[in-house]
């Protein structure tokens, strides 16, 4: 139990970098950030595809298609939206907003169970008390936001906040869309998927580089240094750190936990990722959060735990 509450901990703390880089690295677009961060870990899957290589033999074009398709929705589009929202409208409004994922995620999950009569699916009133909180969380934070020192301007917090939402999708297609093609191809392929998604990354982030070099070279009052921008070392060595630390040792982490964690109790402890993620914007800030964010952070908390034993609790 302990070995695995560190686990959990552990991945939550690296993934929660992913929240701050934004805020290090404040002079580089988003997109940037993106790609710098997916480069790396496509880098890093070329090393991992030896181990893989018969498992990586055996998918055919529609599996690296499907592949590509999830590296640039759940991937390079995610991290893009989450980091402009972050930049646009500070972090803590963004990160309670990804943070509602377990829930979101399970609600969407369930519309479909429901539509084609899956025996997971949920009633709907089950739902309510956890969407309640959440909702409650972040429009206190959100109401709050705009009242402190160096605030973004009205219309910033607007984008970043639409941003936010788009990341959210994003990241609510993924795992369902990802969970249903790996059921559909049998058990065995969870390692090899990861490291197929990871080399499909790579040309994807690439490509994707390449079109925002030739756009901002067309476009006026655009002015970024590509490829490195005007920090190299320190875009080169946050983007390494992310591929490494956020994208593969955070997932393996994770991944230990729930070999050694019930599932009902997994699922839950996502919510360190957004602590994380919490607790270094406020130390990038260097403030303690204000009384109307720590009500939203425990409302958060709250309904998302809510909403985790909701369906965890239908398993059974």
């Amino acid at each position: 139990m302990l070995a695995g509450l560190v686990a959990a901990l552990g991945a939550g703390l690296l993934w929660g970098l992913v929240f701050l880089t934004p805020l290090v690295l404040g002079d580089y677009p988003g997109f940037m950030l993106a790609v710098g961060r997916y480069l790396a870990f496509g880098v890093l899957a070329l090393g991992l595809a030896w181990f893989d290589r018969r498992a990586l033999a055996q998918l055919d074009r529609a599996d690296w298609i499907e592949a590509a398709k999830l590296a640039l929705i759940g991937n390079l589009l995610y991290y893009a939206t989450l980091a402009s929202a972050i930049q646009l409208a500070g972090a803590p409004l963004p990160t309670l907003i990804i943070g509602t994922l377990p829930v979101v995620i399970a609600v969407c999950a369930n519309l479909i169970d429901r539509r084609s009569g899956g025996e997971d699916a949920v009633r709907w009133s089950r739902l309510a008390l956890p969407l309640v909180l959440i909702l409650a969380g972040l429009l206190v934070v959100h109401g709050d936001s705009g009242k402190q020192p160096g605030a973004a301007l009205p219309g910033d917090q607007a984008l970043g906040l639409v941003f936010a939402v788009l990341a959210l999708a994003c990241w609510t297609w993924y795992p369902i869309r990802n969970s249903r093609w790996l059921r559909a191809r049998g058990p065995g392929l969870s390692r090899a998927w990861a490291t197929a998604q990871g080399l499909s990354t790579l040309p994807v982030a690439v490509l994707a580089g390449i079109g925002y070099a030739a756009w901002d070279a067309i476009t006026p009052g655009h002015a970024f240094a590509w490829p490195l921008g005007p920090q190299p070392w320190l875009f080169v060595g946050m983007c390494v750190l992310l591929g490494l630390a956020a994208s593969w040792l955070g997932t393996l982490l994770w991944n230990k936990a729930s070999h050694l964690l019930p599932a009902a109790l997994v699922g839950q402890l996502i919510v360190f990722e957004t602590l994380a993620a919490l607790l270094y914007a406020f130390i990038w800030y260097q403030r303690w959060p204000t009384p109307a964010e720590a009500a939203g952070i425990v409302l958060l908390v709250a309904g998302v735990s809510f909403g985790v034993h909701v369906f965890r609790g239908n398993e059974g």
